[in-house]
């Protein structure tokens, strides 16, 4: 301090004030003593704000004032271990090792880092894990104190008055710091990575829990970690590892996936963990595979390990079982792993109708030329009802690909999956950003309101239960979207605004949240002039919400604009604005506007006399059995199935006969069932369906085939695919080991937002570039990056990049894969498709991969 003798205000702050005095410091002893408190941590800034006032015997003049009234400033950042927030945390088992299945017991003790009492309600959340799956990637999120105990950045900003008494004449801040801030009989076949997980486990007086592991059948080293709590601030980690082993050890290394007419090799490593030799025999049998392995014999000397394989052909089933047997005098293991086999083909709905059976129908079929033999065939679907048409709707959404937020929800909804559903209500908090909008990933920065308006309508629509957290925080951020408190961009340059708004204020007109003063802030002057899908939403609105001012006019305006601009085209229904109703953009179509009308004239109890007429000409817009999008299938689903709750009611019984070229199968009405047939042997055929009993049943007659793509298909994009060898054994082959780079790069004819772009990769192979520990990062430090994905999926059979918005012209997507396992490797066709307009898609065959041993 430069004073002789000062004023100074003293303050703790970070984040704000926390404390403040004044003091008088003197230039001989300028030391001010501050008791550091607990609550400092991690660190905290000490600012004090020195003032002298004028030196009474220094006399100014005309060009200098030497008495004249002065202050300085200072900051000092201190930084305050936590250890009074810190529990000590000790986890132990009752042994080392164990055999597999076996429970261990386990203690976890906790106790004050200051040896305080322990306060009470302590708990612990802990979790038994292998250790190979933290070896890949470390669970940080255990080291709770740490995470809360980061560096704090200053965050205040200092003013004063003074700099005017002492001349200044500029402002800023002042010494502002930088911010920062088995062998016991059994079959091992139970691998989870996840032993057990308990989020609360309380501690009794003492600080001490005890739990009970039950151990699976995997053969490694399992951590054990307890997050401990006590009070409001203190916290602490503590973990140990345990391990099962056996005698005799079987390591399966059969790949997850194949396809079916993959040739390729199959192998595991058996080990002999004692001090002894061992003669093993090894055999092998494939529940699925249609064929014996030979076993083999091994001499395997004290801990030593060996490699035993089989080549095998992958037939055309789900899955194929395999069951390894070592037996050694003495010791023995066996273990069962399950691998999944996918079509290179997949069997596909290339051709649907509904009809009425009544009393007979006659259809006739035949197997596509370029069809595969033995594959598909005709499926016939009987119902009492209209939502027999459903049935091709459930085929499409059980075998779709793509994996976004949307497209989750979609299925749910479609399908009727619980499982599903509560997984996506598990993720919704990692899909919401701060306004509560939804991100279509969990990785996304900004939410979308068109797809929280979507997730909350349809969702209502379908009963699905959301927590009353969630749905607040979205029907929140809905409404400050309505009331232009927030707003949204898009990619695209449109004014979409008031129809994005209208889309928002229907979901919330479903739970009674869109109040008049929020629907007056939309101007509709004429719904005319609305896209369909916006015209539905502001009819919908206007229904529901009794209070509006000049209600009746504006139904009646936006009744008779609906009506005038449905159509009917023989067996479908359509509307004569539909050039400009495909607002892929905002997940809106013709399909989805069709069935979205149907759903509300129900819902709303409108349209009684054409409701009929509506939902049979929604359901003739299907193709192939579905309809074109999933949000299309998701609301179809709804609407036929509440049209048949509120008006079909016909019973049908008796018994009904499905015939196609000698094959025939009886449909019993007490348990009706779909009825699959195989193709004629040769040439066209007839599939007929007859009825007996009361009632007429629908009929939806299906052709399904595997066709496979042999010349690329273009309908608005071209992609050309390439790889190119970047670590490889042979020069001019590929062999087991080898990483390679495939180059995708696709040409587009017109802007799009939401395209996905999926591709094959080899059975048994491995991405890179995933972050996983032991990956080589300089293997993919050359992968071209031109539009930025916003999600990838890397999974065992695909790449898959999720572009939110692909600008007219050329992009280029680059993916490494190891190539792990020799064989030869079928692989299905390159795709690059709009999510909101499939009729915008490219596919291209790819060529078999032949990889060496």
């Amino acid at each position: 301090m430069p004073f002789a003798e000062a004023t100074a205000l003293v303050t703790v702050e970070r984040e704000g004030v926390g404390e403040a005095r004044v003091v008088t410091l003197s230039g001989r002893d300028p030391v001010i003593e501050l008791p550091v408190k607990r609550e400092w941590a991690p660190n905290a800034f000490v600012s004090v704000l020195a003032v002298r006032g004028r030196v009474g015997d220094v006399q100014p003049t005309a060009t200098l004032d030497l008495g004249r009234p002065a202050f300085k400033l200072g900051i000092a950042e201190v930084k305050v271990g936590w250890r009074a927030h810190e529990l000590a945390v000790t986890v132990a088992a009752d042994r080392p090792s164990y055999r597999v299945r076996e429970t261990a017991q386990v203690t976890v003790n906790v106790r004050t880092a200051d040896g305080t009492p322990l306060p009470p309600g302590g708990e612990v959340a802990f979790a038994a894990v292998d250790d190979g799956l933290l070896a890949l990637r470390p669970n940080v999120s255990w080291k709770l104190l740490e995470e809360m105990m980061t560096r704090r950045t200053y965050n205040v900003a200092t003013s004063t008055a003074q700099m005017q008494v002492v001349g200044k004449r500029h402002f800023g801040l002042k010494a502002v710091p930088q911010g920062g801030g088995g062998g016991r009989g059994m079959t091992r076949e139970l691998f989870d990575t996840l032993l057990l997980w308990q989020a609360r486990v309380p501690l009794d007086a003492s600080g001490t829990a005890r739990l009970s592991v039950p151990l699976n059948d995997s053969l490694t080293a399992f951590r054990l970690v307890a997050v401990a709590t006590a009070g409001a601030d203190r916290f602490g980690t503590g973990a140990t590892t345990i391990r099962s082993t056996q005698d005799l050890m079987v390591l399966p290394g059969v790949a997850p996936l194949a396809r079916a007419g993959d040739a390729y090799r199959t192998e595991l490593t058996v080990r002999n963990t004692t001090d002894a030799p061992m003669d093993v025999s090894v055999s092998a049998s494939v529940e699925g595979l249609g064929a014996e392995l030979p076993p083999a014999q091994l001499a395997l000397a004290a801990g030593e390990s060996r490699v035993v394989g089989w080549d095998v052909v992958a037939p055309d089933v789900p899955e194929l079982a395999w069951t390894v047997v070592a037996q050694a005098a003495g010791a023995t293991d066996e273990v069962r792993v399950r691998q999944t086999v996918k079509p290179a083909v997949p069997v596909r709905t290339y051709q649907a109708t509904l009809v009425r059976a009544a009393p007979e129908i006659a259809q006739a079929v035949e197997r596509p030329a370029d069809a595969l033999p033995g594959r598909g065939g005709v499926d016939v679907a009987l119902g009492r009802s209209l939502v027999t048409s459903l049935d091709g709707v459930r085929r499409w959404m059980s075998a779709y690909p793509y994996t976004c937020l949307e497209q989750r929800v979609s299925r749910a909804v479609a399908l009727g999956d619980e499982a599903l559903w509560k997984e996506v209500v598990a993720s919704f908090p990692a899909h919401q950003d701060g306004d509560g909008l939804l991100k279509y990933f969990p990785t996304m920065t900004q939410g979308s309101d068109v797809l929280t308006a979507y997730v909350l309508s349809v969702t209502r629509a379908a009963g699905l239960a959301v927590p009353d957290d969630v749905r607040g925080r979205m029907e929140e951020g809905l409404e400050k979207l309505v009331s232009g408190t927030i707003q949204r961009g898009a990619p695209l340059r449109t004014a979409d605004l008031t129809i994005r708004k209208l889309a928002a204020l229907e979901a919330l007109s479903r739970a009674g949240k869109a109040k008049a003063g929020l629907v007056s802030t939309v101007k509709v002057t004429d719904p005319g002039l609305l896209p369909t899908s916006a015209l539905i939403d502001w009819w919908s609105v206007v229904h529901r919400l009794r209070g509006l001012k000049g209600r009746d006019v504006l139904l009646a305006a936006a009744d008779q604009a609906l009506r005038a601009r449905t159509t009917y085209r023989g067996t479908t229904i359509g509307f004569s604005t539909e050039e400009r109703d495909g607002l892929w953009w905002l997940m809106a179509g013709v399909d989805a506007n069709a069935v979205r009308m149907v759903l509300a004239a129900v819902e709303l109890g409108a349209w009684k006399d054409d409701l009929p007429r509506l939902v049979r000409g929604a359901i003739g817009r299907q193709t192939r059995g579905a309809w074109d999008t999933t949000v299309a299938n998701a609301w179809g689903t709804l609407a036929v199935r509440a049209f048949a709750a509120a008006y079909e009611k016909e019973a049908v019984g008796g018994r009904s006969v499905v015939s196609l070229e000698g094959a025939s199968s009886a449909v019993d009405w007490t348990a009706p069932a779909p009825v699959s047939l195989p193709w004629p042997a040769a040439g066209p055929g007839r599939v007929t369906v007859r009825h007996d009993g009361p009632g007429a049943p629908w009929a939806l007659v299906a052709a399904r085939a595997a066709i496979p793509v042999t010349t690329p298909v273009e309908h608005g994009y071209r992609i050309a695919r390439t790889v190119t060898p970047v670590e490889v054994r042979t020069p001019g082959r590929w062999s087991r080991g080898d990483v390679v780079r495939v180059r995708l790069e696709v040409e587009a004819q017109q802007d799009m937002t939401w395209v996905v772009v999926s591709d094959p990769i080899p059975a048994g192979a491995s991405h890179l570039g995933t972050g996983l520990g032991g990956e080589s990062a300089l293997l993919v430090a050359e992968e071209s990056a031109g539009v930025a994905p916003a999600y990838v999926e890397r999974t065992f059979d695909a790449y898959r990049g999720y572009f939110e918005y692909v600008p007219k012209g050329r992009f280029v997507a680059e993916y490494t894969v190891r190539l792990n396992q020799s064989g030869r490797f079928v692989m299905p066709a390159t795709r690059v498709e709009a999510l909101y307009a499939p009729e915008v898609y490219a596919e291209a065959p790819v060529e078999a991969v032949e990889v060496a041993e």
